[in-house]
């Protein structure tokens, strides 16, 4: 990991720009990672022309973990749902610019399970990986 993408990351994890709740949200997911106990929340606003107004996250895990989040919502706010919809986890990966093994990949890739859980108006529990 190069020194500037792990900066990245420790300062989106100890001061992250979007961590909180919206009350009220008009979409909201969460979901864990079984496998190490991450576990994220991410609610949004949108407008009357389906664009995204307001987007947090809140929940506890890695730095890895939550600072995808935090860069995750930071990119769709003011996008349409159509194109958070098309987000790939090659995009996710993209933002926090180092290369991960499985297991750290799971931690990266949650955030964009929970929001895609929430943009595709799932029931908890229904997202899965292919949704990625």
């Amino acid at each position: 990991m190069d020194d500037l993408a792990r900066e990245l990351i420790i300062d989106r994890y100890q001061n992250p720009q979007h961590k909180g709740r919206l009350d009220p949200h008009d979409l909201g997911y969460e979901d864990d990672n079984p496998l190490c106990g991450d576990h994220i929340r991410i609610e949004l606003r949108v407008d009357e022309n389906d664009v995204v107004t307001e987007a947090v996250f809140d929940g506890h895990g890695c730095s890895i973990s939550q600072a995808s989040a935090d860069l995750l919502v930071e990119k769709i706010i003011g996008k349409p749902l159509a194109e958070v919809r098309a987000i790939t986890k090659d995009d996710v990966l993209e933002s926090l610019g180092i290369e991960l093994g499985p297991v750290r990949l799971k931690c990266a890739l949650l955030s964009l399970k929970v929001l895609k859980g929430g943009v595709y108006g799932l029931e908890a529990g229904q997202a899965s990986d292919e949704l990625l």
